[in-house]
């Protein structure tokens, strides 16, 4: 699906941007997955390990003319054919985009969740349903708070179920992936240690994976 990159703007609350008839329908968060240009929306995320921002010229050389930024580009800075949008946190504008998207659809949804088996539960799903509806799903193991909205984003008008893992391992996390997931039905596979070093207790996982 495609939106007009000043509608895209609206939603994270910026007034104005610089080519306003831009349209993206892909998410790009990862520049080495780059394939059309003209149609991504780059997150430039930061994370411990890497900085999307070094990837913004890069990009830009290459045809990408839509970003999600914390910071312009020195080099860019007076570039009249990209649009900027400039966020406090690229990772929340990411998300808060796949809500909106989401709030778009009245199909059945169903999230899974759990310490194992998540993707096992999905593929098999997919399996079982595919020949009497229509189904988008988390591609591979998109579960995290950056591969829930890109999976999430695969949400079209054609579709008559969604199934998406999610996936935590901190406290707060289950909050903000249910409200992009927003699932009808929800699976919980089971509780175990994995993942478990950001929770004080297994009774704190529990709860949180309970949402």
């Amino acid at each position: 699906m495609k939106y007009s990159i000043s509608r895209i703007s609206a939603e994270l609350g910026i007034d104005r941007v610089s080519c306003p008839d831009y349209e993206v329908s892909l998410l790009l968060t990862d520049s080495r997955s780059l394939t059309y240009p003209s149609e991504s929306l780059f997150f430039a995320l930061r994370t411990s390990n890497n900085d999307g921002h070094r990837y913004i010229e890069e990009l830009y050389g290459k045809g990408v003319r839509n970003f999600v930024v914390e910071m312009v580009p020195d080099s860019l800075k007076d570039a009249a054919d990209v649009n900027f949008l400039v966020v406090d946190d690229v990772k929340s504008a990411l998300q808060t985009i796949a809500c909106r998207h989401r709030d778009r659809f009245d199909v059945p949804v169903i999230g899974i969740t759990g310490s194992r088996g998540k993707t096992t539960i999905k593929e098999w799903l997919y399996q079982l349903l595919q020949s009497d509806c229509r189904i988008v799903r988390s591609p591979r193991s998109f579960n995290s708070q950056i591969g829930v909205p890109l999976s999430v984003w695969e949400m079209n008008d054609d579709i008559d179920l969604g199934i998406f893992e999610a996936g935590i391992s901190m406290p707060g996390e289950m909050q903000s992936l249910q409200r992009m997931i927003k699932p009808t039905i929800g699976i919980l596979t089971n509780v175990g240690s994995e993942h478990a070093e950001g929770f004080e207790s297994m009774l704190e996982k529990c709860r949180e994976k309970a949402g």
